[in-house]
């Protein structure tokens, strides 16, 4: 079994994306749905680009940090990704106040990394050749009593992300 693998009593079902559009009200964007045609086929596009951040993944880490307790937002998050999920839940963290550290490549791009750093994340870089981000972030996690909030296999995430789809089809 794949160390972070959703257990099938933990899939994410359409009530649980409904409530996640509910929690995440307010505290996201509610991004437009152009039309566009391409060699004459009607396109529909989410514009996902103009969420705050650039990216959904704002929705997935908002969702899940809004879920966290009291304690748990205390004692902070500890995340990891090179892009997108990092400045999602440095951006969810900082409105939420809750203290986050991101585990990024040395080599992520660097307008990903400011984008995060500038959100007041914590960074700790490691080595994508010879270092393995999902264990140095639980260490991190467990040495601090944080939460991890990984980019994937966390219902949480995938129920907040898939607001996407409620927004493009209301």
């Amino acid at each position: 079994v794949k160390e972070n693998a959703i257990n099938r009593a933990e899939l994410t079902t359409r009530h649980d994306v409904i409530a996640a559009a509910e929690r995440i009200h307010g505290h996201v964007v509610t991004t437009p749905v152009r039309s566009v045609i391409v060699r004459g086929v009607p396109i529909m596009l989410k514009t996902e680009s103009l969420q705050t951040g650039g990216a959904f993944k704002l929705r997935g880490a908002t969702n899940r940090l809004l879920q966290l307790s009291p304690q748990e937002r205390e004692r902070g998050i500890v995340a990891f990704s090179s892009g997108n999920h990092a400045q999602g839940v440095a951006i969810a963290a900082s409105r939420l106040g809750i203290p986050a550290t991101i585990v990024m490549p040395s080599d992520a791009p660097a307008l990903k990394v400011e984008g995060t750093r500038q959100q007041g994340a914590d960074i700790v870089f490691y080595d994508r050749g010879t270092e393995d981000r999902i264990i140095i972030a639980t260490a991190l996690a467990q040495e601090r009593g944080a939460t991890l909030v990984p980019s994937f296999d966390d219902p949480h995430i995938v129920a907040g992300q898939g607001t996407t789809g409620l927004e493009l089809l209301a």
